[in-house]
């Protein structure tokens, strides 16, 4: 397999930038090997997915971020879940977590977003965590997309565990809006779940028209990754992708 390139600056302004997603499960498996699939990503961006969201949850979030060479940005509890890391690349503009309205009986969901500035490229940052019932799911990623146009980014990228595949309603409404990073420059792995028997793509990267995608898939035999942390971390396996990020 192919290596993904590098986290650059380019001459033009623009950026290189490595944007990993990952439903890591609050936290509930093996963190060490966890923060080594990340580290081994080498990202910019983390978008995480159930991240701890009670007793000392933002203490849990800020020791993922220091083993991985990250730091916390933003989400978790006050996001219902999910979270944004980043590395020292990237200055933050802004940032704010959004709880979607609830439905009766179903999980509380919300999105983490940010603003950051990466050399010279602007980029805006969602992490989301569909709902499991399929017309609450399609309604979360219209309010996805709406929130997507209210952060006035010209370019952005989005990571989840959408809960549903390429040919459900919601991952079509996303990638119609959205540039599906898989579909666009396929890379690695493409099944996101489960770790012990891969036979699911639920969780992607989606990124904006503007945006290059230089390769995107699960980073299966990636430098420093196993397949046994792979299967001890959680249980989903993450997705990396390459994005080429034009100056502001």
């Amino acid at each position: 397999m192919a290596l993904l390139p590098n986290s650059r600056t380019e001459p033009d302004g623009s950026a290189v930038v490595r944007v990993l997603s990952y439903n890591i499960r609050s936290m509930r498996d093996d963190t060490t090997a966890l923060a080594r699939v990340i580290t081994a990503c080498a990202p910019d961006l983390v978008l995480i997915q159930e991240a701890p969201r009670f007793f000392r949850w933002r203490k849990k979030l800020a020791r993922l971020a220091a083993a991985s060479g990250q730091v916390l940005l933003t989400g978790g509890a006050t996001a219902a879940g999910p979270a944004i890391l980043c590395s020292l690349r990237a200055t933050v503009e802004r940032t704010e977590d959004v709880l979607l309205p609830l439905t009766p009986g179903l999980h509380r969901r919300g999105f983490a977003t940010a603003v950051v500035r990466i050399a010279g490229a602007r980029l805006g940052v969602l992490s989301c965590h569909l709902g499991l019932q399929k017309d609450e799911r399609h309604e979360q990623a219209g309010m996805l997309l709406d929130r997507l146009a209210g952060m006035h980014a010209e370019h952005a990228v989005v990571g989840g565990d959408l809960n549903e595949r390429p040919d459900g309603p919601t991952f079509r409404r996303l990638a119609e809006g959205l540039q599906d990073c898989r579909a666009a420059a396929p890379w690695g792995g493409e099944y996101t779940s489960t770790p012990a028997d891969p036979h699911q793509r639920i969780d992607a990267i989606f990124a904006t028209k503007g945006v290059e995608v230089l390769g995107c898939g699960v980073p299966l035999d990636h430098p420093g990754i196993t397949e046994t942390d792979l299967r001890a971390a959680t249980d989903h396996l993450p997705v990396l992708a390459a994005l080429r990020i034009p100056a502001a």
